[in-house]
């Protein structure tokens, strides 16, 4: 077995890191391919570490790369305390780990305990042992209604599409809330309980610094799987009550789980990707005694709208403060398309997603990137079709993820502009062949790219003093703008209207996404923009 050695980890002394942390997100297989084979892995990630650090972020989360059979890209997980050769090695991920402390970056990974893949070792059991049996008490199986059974247990539905369920040649139906190949855990069984107690301690003990947890608002289903008396419940997650999401037993899942992550030195925190019915559902889960932090996708889902947005923030920070957390914003993930393409795509979408950037930087709380925001980069839309294997293109085509997960340029060579090695001809998604311009190299020799942009406000976040723990504070603006100071030497002014906005002077310009108009006492705003000023006090 190979030995695994491990350097000392972030400063032990930075307590409460995370609770102003910028979090970098990597999608493992289309951030750097360190082998050749076209799809990115741990050691390709593991050369790019000094660009993140030089980006000037605190951590990187990292998508699952656990042994799989990838009918979810990784979120079918098989086997939780191993690498999936795709993605290298144990001793990868373990050098991985080491390397990002040496650079002063926090790893975060990812841990999916809604469900299993169905080549995981409990589920083959499961049904090699039948129905009754101890093995199936660890996924949810039940009888079918109807005279023989031939219906399913309730109407429940897939977030992929279709029936939640499964039938099996012994007449017994499984529960997967998401593609079939991801039968959901019984969290109502102790042994389930033990078993993700075991893998966390295996990836701590291993020296990262917290968990991305996946469906963190799922496990528990409601006493007896209750039918929903709705279609299309898709649309009713984090709107609407359901009996199989946000029900309160894994409130005591995440409070186990902390006091877990507390028992470990360095400040180790869980993030809840979590989807609740109401902003008070939401804050539950980061609870003092729960988990640290929890995704804030009412701002993700904000439209390029002055009026919305102040609503969304302030709800934010408000319900947050109740339980005394941090709140977290961000702009795009692996599973939406990217703003830059939401917000218009072209040359407004761009220009809007610099603005929201600066806004995102300058908000309390801590700020999660998706790999290549930093670059501009738009949506692919126009994928070749044999490249589309998103599952949840089976609920709706135009739902697919994968134009949101094309690899990201490094270099200006085609056909995958430095993504993977020379001489190999295709990544594992095609790469527009516009993305020259759009690439690090390109981007770093130009100081008014985008990803100039986010080196500048990332290192200016870093020095603002007036940023320590210092509320939001709104100022009256124009129609259609925003504005507020945090403390007394930084304000921040957003324009969301295609036209120049003029007010009053707030200071001098520290950093602007679009160079505003300044003279006589008056600051006129270009359209789509954002600016950083410095105020007296500083």
């Amino acid at each position: 077995m190979t030995e695994l050695v491990h350097v000392d980890r972030p400063s032990e002394t930075a307590a409460r890191w995370w609770r102003d942390a910028v979090i970098y997100q990597v999608y493992v297989r289309s951030f750097a391919d360190g082998n050749g084979d076209g799809i990115g892995d741990l050691l390709g990630v593991r050369s790019r570490l000094r660009y993140l650090a030089d980006l000037g972020v605190d951590a990187i989360w990292l998508t699952p790369f656990y042994t799989s059979p990838m009918a979810d890209f990784g979120y079918d997980v098989a086997d939780y305390r191993d690498v999936d050769p795709i993605f290298g090695s144990l001793a990868d991920a373990a050098a991985l780990i080491d390397d990002a402390h040496r650079h002063g970056l926090r790893v975060i990974v990812d841990i999916v305990p809604n469900h299993t893949s169905d080549r995981h070792a409990w589920f083959q059991q499961a049904l090699a042992a039948g129905p009754g049996s101890p093995e199936r008490e660890r996924y949810v199986f039940r009888q079918g209604k109807g005279e023989d059974g031939q219906l399913p247990p309730n109407d429940w539905e897939s977030i992929f599409g279709g029936r939640a369920w499964t039938r099996l040649p012994d007449g017994e139906w499984y529960l997967h809330l998401f593609a079939p190949e991801q039968p959901d855990l019984n969290w109502e069984n102790p042994e389930v309980h033990a078993e993700f107690e075991s893998v966390l301690r295996f990836w701590l003990d291993l020296g990262v610094d917290g968990f991305r947890v996946d469906v963190a608002h799922g496990m528990i289903k409601a006493e007896g799987l209750p039918d929903v008396g709705h279609e299309d419940q898709v649309r009713m997650i984090g709107a609407d009550v359901v009996p199989f999401f946000d029900q309160d037993g894994v409130h005591d899942i995440h409070r186990a789980w902390r006091r877990l992550l507390d028992s470990y030195p360095g400040e180790r925190i869980g993030v809840a990707e979590a989807w609740a019915p109401s902003p008070l559902r939401l804050a539950n889960y980061v609870r003092p005694d729960e988990l640290h932090q929890a995704f804030n996708f009412h701002f993700l889902s904000t439209p390029w709208d002055a009026a919305r947005f102040r609503e969304v923030i302030h709800e934010s920070l408000a319900t947050a403060g109740l339980v005394g957390a941090p709140t977290t914003w961000v702009l795009s993930n692996h599973d939406v398309k990217r703003h830059v393409t939401r917000y218009g795509g072209g040359e407004v979408g761009l220009r809007r997603s610099r603005a929201a950037a600066l806004l995102t930087l300058s908000l309390p709380g801590s700020a999660y990137l998706y790999q290549g925001e930093e670059l501009g980069l738009p949506e692919v839309l126009d994928l070749p079709e044999e490249f589309l294997r998103d599952p949840q293109r089976l609920r709706d085509p135009d739902a697919g993820r994968d134009g949101c997960r094309v690899p990201i340029p490094w270099a200006d060579v085609e056909p995958h502009f430095g993504f993977s090695l020379p001489g190999i001809e295709e990544s594992w998604l095609p790469m527009p062949a516009s993305w020259g311009p759009l690439s690090v190299q390109s981007q770093l020799r130009d100081p008014r790219s985008t990803l100039s942009l986010y080196r500048r406000a990332l290192r200016t976040r870093r020095s603002l003093r007036s940023f320590d723990d210092a509320p939001l504070e709104w100022l009256d603006s124009p129609e259609g703008t925003l504005a507020f100071t945090r403390g007394e030497g930084f304000a921040c002014t957003l324009n969301l209207t295609g036209e120049q906005v003029e007010l009053p002077l707030p200071g001098r310009v520290l950093l602007a996404s679009a160079e505003p108009v300044v003279e006589g006492g008056v600051a006129r705003l270009a359209p789509d923009s954002a600016v950083w000023w410095e105020r007296d006090g500083l």
